[in-house]
């Protein structure tokens, strides 16, 4: 099973499937063979069978990237843990590489008040999550812009905090011998980083970048340099090896 569970795997991610719309059968099956459950692809708060019967659509390289209701909901309470106790104003939520969306809702959820902001440069990912949130009636605002395009164009409130949720596409950057290395993303972290600490030198910033449960710890010390505090949260909720985490770093940020 695990030789086939592979091979779809690669097929949804890479081969013919990647923009294709999937059935419910198949996002079921995706999740089974890879994970042993057929609700894996949990999304919106809803299980497949659910958000499927509700009318939202995904792509077959959307069922594979997105960040699932399980891994959402840790990073929107780690996220919100550490935002709550830093300012008066609403932060802003901003995820350049949004996807599905769902990373934000869930963050957005643990803070309610904050303005949540994606952006997607992928024009089919972007129409079908833009159908997904209207079927639901969830409001995000979200724009068909690459991340460079999207954080040089973002205009924030005076006083409002800035949080970035950092997960580019990992491509060769994930390895089994060395596991993930953030300076080989698809842009490098590094790159996003320097843009936005650069666009937004003086403003209070909470970096959450998406990790994995290997990674090169080099490569976030190269980042953490710039900041006033760092913090990494491993997220035990899949088999050994197989697991997320976050890494948290702060600049100007109340403690």
């Amino acid at each position: 099973m695990a030789g086939a569970a592979a091979v779809y795997d690669r097929a949804l991610l890479l081969g013919p499937k990647r923009n294709d719309v999937l059935t419910l059968e198949e996002v079921e099956r995706y999740g089974r063979e890879n994970f042993g459950d057929p609700d894996y692809v949990s999304v919106y708060g809803l299980r497949p069978s659910d958000w499927y019967a509700r009318g939202v659509r995904l792509l077959g390289r959307t069922v594979v990237e997105c960040t699932r209701d399980r891994l959402g909901n840790l990073i929107g309470q780690d996220v919100a843990t550490i935002a709550r106790v830093a300012v008066d104003a609403a932060p802003v939520v901003v995820d350049p590489f949004a996807g599905s969306g769902n990373t934000l809702v869930w963050i957005r959820r643990h803070l309610p008040g904050s303005r949540a902001i994606g952006f997607e440069s992928d024009r089919a990912v972007f129409t079908a999550t833009m159908r997904n949130l209207a079927v639901l009636g969830i409001e995000l605002d979200f724009h068909q812009v690459d991340y460079e395009g999207g954080l040089r164009g973002l205009v924030l409130p005076d006083g409002s905090p800035l949080i970035v949720f950092i997960a580019p596409p990992w491509g060769d950057a994930l390895t089994k011998t060395s596991g993930l290395d953030l300076r080989r993303t698809s842009p490098p972290v590094s790159a996003i980083v320097d843009l936005i600490v650069g666009a937004f030198p003086q403003r209070p910033l909470l970096l959450a970048a998406q990790v994995y449960e290997r990674f090169d710890r080099s490569s976030l010390s190269d980042l953490a340099a710039a900041f006033d505090s760092t913090t990494v949260k491993l997220y035990d909720i899949d088999e050994p090896g197989r697991n997320h985490g976050l890494a948290l770093l702060t600049a100007g940020w109340s403690q």
